[in-house]
């Protein structure tokens, strides 16, 4: 969220993050944004008795604010389907892996249990199958012997501050073409980075 805010600021796109809002009063992102003067709010999960529930006070704070897109980063709570149709085509999530594989959690252990050679992260259009949209950008990053969690986990993070910022910008200026479930750069710019 900061990389993306940061870079939209001075990178000066026509666009403006609007809003932060976070599940866990917390949460790191808050305070980045109150710093720098972008509403906050907090839905915390464990206040509602169902999923439903949260799902509809979470939208109520979301159109509170009118974003034409939605940004999920960091938030690790699983959204209704309903909650995720009603933002359909202009919500974005990253994932830390080369989807499709690895959706879930513990991307980097399965990767090297695997033995897999490339790792990653993937920007996609959220769908209502977890980590399964789709894909709008890659970036990979060899898996290198000797690698733990940890390590893999560093630099993959490292490119998701470079990809999601370039994904949220294609979005906002109108760059991407979503057609049968495929997602390209008008005009041809590599998704894999």
């Amino acid at each position: 969220m900061q990389a993306i805010a940061l870079r939209c600021a001075a990178e000066g796109w026509p666009a403006q993050v609007v809003a932060v809002i976070a599940n866990r009063p917390d949460a790191a992102g808050l305070a980045f944004a109150q710093q720098r003067g972008i509403a906050t709010a907090v839905v915390d999960h464990r206040a509602f008795a169902s999923r439903d529930a949260f799902d509809a006070a979470l939208a109520d704070a979301v159109d509170a604010h009118r974003p034409d897109l939605v940004v999920l980063a960091g938030f690790m709570r699983i959204l209704g389907a309903g909650f995720v149709r009603r933002y359909e085509g202009r919500m974005l999530n990253i994932h830390p892996s080369l989807l499709p594989a690895f959706p879930g959690l513990h991307t980097h252990r399965r990767a090297i249990e695997a033995g897999c050679k490339l790792a990653g992260a993937t920007v996609h259009f959220v769908t209502p199958e977890l980590d399964h949209g789709p894909t709008v950008a890659q970036a990979a990053v060899p898996v290198l012997p000797g690698d733990d969690e940890d390590t893999l986990a560093a630099r993959v993070l490292a490119r998701e501050h470079v990809i999601y910022p370039l994904a949220v910008r294609w979005f906002v200026e109108g760059q991407l073409r979503l057609e049968r479930g495929i997602v390209t750069h008008k005009a041809g710019t590599t998704q894999l980075l």
